[in-house]
């Protein structure tokens, strides 16, 4: 009688891990010689990894990963694409998030760039910080209606709450005035503060033409590159090669 109000104690302080583990001690004789210390200090670090996983699950819910499997230890680094494996080990440390910095991955079309993007956000994610994946074509979309029905400045908060914002697919068409200016408000609000991964096919020295207004151009790139961490990547599409074993 005692053990199960303990249990349900627990439940309702949400203590589920230590429920886990005081369970499977009255449950196992291989228990019963520990000291009590022992045994709690067991419970504690149950709780500690369930509610480590759980969070680890919402932000990884939460950051709506273009795909959900990326992750440090699934990047091939045997295909020759010009990843310095040293480099993007030293990035999955997770120090230019913590040092507000940003990540730019460019080159051609199935090179793998969106996967890298993710997994470094993966590995963002697993250190507790935050992340959020989008295509520029939507989220400027989404600037675009919530400029209309009013929820702009609150988009604008959301955007700059994330540790890591991945902006995928940067650059495929020229920039409208309001795009442009759009964007270099949501880089404003992370400038320094927050960390931006940037995914584009399109060249640094390039982007000035699809940005358009050299001034804001400026400011954009001013925001994004002199702090940045630059993958360019090489070689065929992942896609046609992965459809040429099949």
């Amino acid at each position: 009688m005692m053990l199960e109000t303990t249990i349900s104690k627990l439940n309702g302080m949400k203590l589920s891990g230590m429920v886990e583990a005081l369970v499977e001690q009255t449950q196992g004789v291989i228990y019963s010689d520990l000291p009590f210390e022992d045994r709690l200090g067991m419970m504690v670090d149950r709780e500690v990894t369930v509610r480590d996983n759980r969070k680890l699950t919402n932000l990884l819910r939460g950051a709506k990963l273009r795909y959900s499997n990326a992750c440090p230890e699934e990047i091939d680094f045997r295909t020759p694409r010009g990843l310095a494996k040293d480099a993007l080990l030293s990035l999955i440390q997770n120090g230019w998030v913590n040092g507000k910095q940003n990540v730019i991955i460019t080159g051609p079309t199935g090179s793998g760039k969106t996967f890298i993007a993710c997994a470094l956000a993966n590995s963002a994610c697993r250190h507790g910080h935050s992340a959020y994946y989008v295509r520029l074509p939507r989220l400027l979309q989404d600037l675009h209606i919530a400029r209309a029905d009013g929820s702009y400045g609150k988009l604008l908060t959301k955007l700059a709450k994330y540790a890591v914002l991945i902006i995928d697919d940067w650059g495929l068409a020229k920039f409208n005035d309001k795009e442009r200016r759009d964007i270099l408000e949501v880089l404003e609000d992370r400038h320094n503060i927050t960390s931006t991964i940037i995914s584009s096919q399109i060249p640094v020295d390039k982007w000035h033409d699809s940005i358009g207004d050299p001034t804001i151009a400026d400011a954009v790139l001013d925001r994004l590159v002199h702090n940045a961490h630059m993958i360019t990547m090489k070689g065929e599409s992942m896609r046609k090669m992965q459809s040429k074993t099949i």
